[in-house]
């Protein structure tokens, strides 16, 4: 097979330089009561612990933890609720990995500023700045690592799912992260990545349609882009199956996401993930 290339690039996780070299893998780590797959699963500081270490042993790059489901329909935490739960989780996977890399998955500021200053290294945003507009303000304070993602409205993640053709879909999220990005690296950020959102505003047909389409984001933004389809309704719903039997779904979509440009994968299960990383790069264990 031939190697495909890839041009690296790196973060600074609270003052240390981390490179990458390959596509990476951000596994998931819901300490939540309602994720549409695993809620419920990791809420004894036990299990937190058990599946950090599980993500990490499975080739995990980042571990993002998240503690309020936006799944549709969910309602999410109160800000100083989804706080605390951060706060436990970071410290408890803090202590038992010192070295790992911590992403936080939180739309909100205030949980974003306690899980940074209980030892996480970076917040993963599915608001994209719009459901809490101190959250850009609170991330060049911080001085760390910002995922911005689109398709969140003001006051719901999954509202506003209006049917649109594919360059007016593409037209959208362009024009987005355009904005967004020139008003982060005006506040000073200056590790940033980009998430199209899919399951966030989109239709189920959207949703394939973009992923099919993603070179279009990646030849025009320099920005990394991340894309987490894990075990989505636009995998279950379209092959009549649960989330648990989404695997192999999930598995095709991300090699088509690699294919074309994807270089951050968030998934529930980093192992296949980097199975399929090494062998679209040709890269030996």
């Amino acid at each position: 097979m031939k190697k495909r290339e890839f041009s690296p690039f790196s973060i600074t996780v609270h003052g240390r330089l981390v490179e990458f070299r390959r596509p990476i893998v951000m596994g998931i780590l819901n300490v939540t009561d309602d994720s549409f797959y695993d809620g419920g699963r990791y809420r004894t500081p036990e299990a937190i612990i058990s599946r950090a270490h599980q993500l990490i042993a499975d080739g995990a790059d980042i571990i993002d933890i998240g503690a309020s489901s936006s799944r549709p329909g969910a309602i999410l935490l109160p800000p100083d609720e989804e706080a605390r739960r951060l706060q436990e989780a970071v410290t408890l996977v803090r202590q038992a990995l010192p070295e790992a890399i911590l992403s936080i998955d939180t739309c909100y500021s205030l949980p974003a500023r306690i899980a940074i200053e209980a030892g996480a290294d970076m917040i993963n945003d599915i608001g994209g700045g719009h459901l809490d507009t101190e959250m850009y303000h609170t991330i060049s304070d911080l001085q760390v690592p910002y995922i911005l993602m689109h398709g969140a409205s003001a006051t719901n993640p999954h509202a506003d799912i209006h049917p649109r053709d594919l360059n007016t879909l593409i037209d959208e999220i362009t024009q987005f992260f355009s904005r967004q990005i020139d008003v982060l690296y005006t506040l000073g950020i200056k590790d940033l990545w980009i998430d199209p959102g899919f399951g966030f505003g989109k239709t189920m047909e959207e949703n394939l349609d973009l992923l099919d389409h993603l070179d279009q984001l990646t030849t025009l933004f320099r920005e990394p882009l991340l894309v987490g389809v894990s075990r989505k309704r636009m995998i279950y719903k379209t092959l009549n199956i649960t989330p648990e039997e989404a695997l192999n779904g999930t598995i095709a979509l991300d090699t088509i996401a690699l294919d074309r440009g994807a270089r951050i994968l968030r998934v529930h299960d980093p192992k296949p993930a980097i199975e399929t990383i090494k062998l679209l790069y040709n890269i030996e264990s």
